[in-house]
């Protein structure tokens, strides 16, 4: 699916590399003052990193817990609509009917929660010598499909381990969406190994626009993020790119980019949808 005809097709995209502390109150705070200068900057969509209201960790997610509608959730709505921007909440450990869940909440520039993402896949790994960690100690998975239209293009949500399931962004690519966007916080094992691999893979498989948005490095955590929030453009590009300190990143997507390179290389029109097909089945 390509951009609609008479839709804008540039925009600019700001993420967030929030440095998080283990004061919720502070995280909201500078959180909110990112995002303020990533719309004073020309943003229209603005992305913040996984769990960026607390610590990541199975010990700290039912400690800072919240319901959404909730504290966090109330500012970023506030702030989304007192900067007129499409605002990608990052993630926030949800408490939800005695279970957690790893949860994005997205606002419009009214406001409005547009759509919530439950992290679909829990990262659970164990790679011996190097790191091991169980989210599915603490957390429950989600178990729908997360799409939200913007004037400019449908955008898809995933949370950082879901960019490692290729079915994910293919059923968003063609449910129509044109950017997809991970809130993410891979660690010092995976990240310099698969970060930047897996968000080209998934742009180049689908020929759309890749985000991600990760929490600044912190070596004195007990989980350590790899940073390096970026952005990948449909030929595999990485078109932005932080570092590893907190910052805000920003990159102007073209649309008409997106159309020229499905034009050129029609991978989407030419699958052997007779042999073979990636399905929703909960649709």
């Amino acid at each position: 699916m390509l951009p609609v005809r008479g839709a804008m097709t540039t925009f600019r995209l700001g993420l967030v590399q929030l440095q998080v502390s283990a004061v919720k109150s502070d995280n909201l705070h500078q959180a909110c003052g990112l995002v303020r200068a990533a719309a004073a900057q020309g943003a229209k969509v603005v992305a913040l990193p996984e769990c960026f209201n607390s610590p990541y960790g199975t010990k700290y997610f039912p400690e800072y817990a919240e319901k959404i509608t909730g504290e966090s959730t109330q500012k970023l709505s506030e702030v989304a609509n007192e900067c007129d921007i499409y605002l990608i909440g990052g993630s926030i450990p949800e408490a939800d009917a005695g279970k957690l869940y790893n949860t994005c909440a997205v606002f419009g520039p009214d406001g409005t929660m547009l759509v919530k993402h439950r992290k679909i896949h829990l990262f659970d790994i164990n790679v011996p010598g190097k790191i091991r960690f169980q989210e599915s100690e603490t957390l429950s998975s989600g178990s729908n499909f997360s799409v939200f239209d913007t004037p400019y293009c449908k955008v898809g949500l995933g949370i950082c381990y879901d960019i490692r399931f290729a079915e994910l962004a293919q059923i968003y690519a063609q449910k129509g969406c044109l950017l997809l966007v991970y809130p993410g916080a891979f660690n010092m094992t995976t990240g310099p190994a698969h970060w930047e691999l897996l968000q080209r893979g998934r742009a180049v498989d689908n020929q759309l626009y890749v985000a991600t948005a990760s929490p600044a490095r912190d070596e004195q955590a007990s989980y350590i993020a790899w940073g390096h929030s970026m952005v990948v453009n449909p030929w595999g590009e990485v078109i932005a790119r932080a570092g590893t300190e907190e910052t805000v990143i920003y990159a102007d997507i073209d649309l008409s980019k997106l159309t020229e390179i499905r034009q050129q290389i029609p991978i989407l029109t030419q699958k052997r949808s007779d042999l073979y097909a990636v399905l929703a089945k909960n649709e």
